[in-house]
């Protein structure tokens, strides 16, 4: 697989040879490709107009299966910083192993991940300390934007904490505490808030649950009086809405922030999970 990438990153360097690159600013900006939305979202935030960042999953797109493009494979070799999670995106993994490690940053170096567990960017209290990070390697990058780059790690990481504080509140009195998911996606978030993460499926969305996990499911949700069965935004509601029916409840989503679509940021997504959580967990 390695060489199959070497070979379309040779591909993607002649075919942008003639014409502009997807990360080549030439105002002087620091060129960033991240490999997914809530890395895309931080490096922004903290890097701000001296940043230029490209996303390698399109909004709306589900990131556990991308295949880079040979010109999204340039861009990874023209790019200043690469940012990505080990683990989640194969893909990835294999075309950063071709880079040189002083311009790569894995964010699941920051702290141990739960596990093989990558969705660490829904605590938000993680996800600050990423940013923090992320702060000294574009500081590094761009020596002269230095104290500003850290003045906004600091400024996203307040509101990330206040984001904290939104859900530690808002789901201190619950009537449930229970969160019956289609896939293992949300650990960190029900770790972080004293919730118990109920998955139909495990980590891999794509995977099909046996007749008797989907039983086993049902039955908790009943016996502990569950009155929703979240499925994710890029997901089929499908699994979901089966186990629903079985117990008489209703489905509902649960956004993981992996493609969030155009409009949207990561506090209005965040926000509207927990409103969800709220609801289905008959918080006061």
């Amino acid at each position: 697989m390695r060489g199959r990438v070497a070979v379309l990153l040779a591909a993607g360097v002649l075919a942008v040879a003639g014409c502009a690159g997807p990360v080549q600013p030439a105002d002087g900006r620091v060129r960033v490709v991240a490999a997914f939305y809530p890395l895309q979202f931080i490096s922004e935030q903290v890097g701000g107009d001296r940043v230029a960042v490209e996303n390698l999953t399109r909004a709306g797109a589900e990131p556990h299966d991308l295949e880079l493009r040979p010109s999204q494979l340039a861009g990874l070799e023209d790019a200043d910083l690469v940012v990505y999670l080990r683990g989640f995106q194969p893909a990835v993994d294999e075309a950063v192993d071709l880079q040189s490690h002083d311009k790569t940053f894995d964010v699941a170096g920051v702290d141990a991940l739960r596990g093989a567990d990558p969705h660490v960017w829904l605590d938000p209290v993680r996800l600050a300390a990423i940013a923090d990070r992320l702060a000294g390697r574009l500081a590094a990058a761009d020596p002269a934007d230095a104290d500003a780059i850290r003045a906004r790690a600091a400024a996203l990481g307040g509101r990330l904490r206040e984001l904290d504080a939104e859900y530690s509140q808002g789901l201190a009195h619950c009537a449930r505490r229970d969160v019956v998911t289609s896939h293992a996606a949300f650990g960190y978030l029900t770790a972080r808030y004293d919730l118990v993460q109920v998955p139909v499926t495990g980590l891999n969305p794509d995977e099909e649950p046996g007749p008797q996990r989907v039983r086993d499911v049902a039955r908790l949700a009943r016996e502990r009086g569950v009155t929703t069965i979240f499925f994710e935004s890029l997901v089929s509601p499908k699994l979901s809405e089966t186990v629903a029916k079985e117990i008489g409840a209703k489905a509902a989503v649960l956004d993981p922030l992996e493609g969030v679509e155009d409009g949207e940021t990561y506090f209005t997504v965040m926000r509207a999970n927990l409103e969800a959580l709220r609801d289905a967990l008959g918080c006061g």
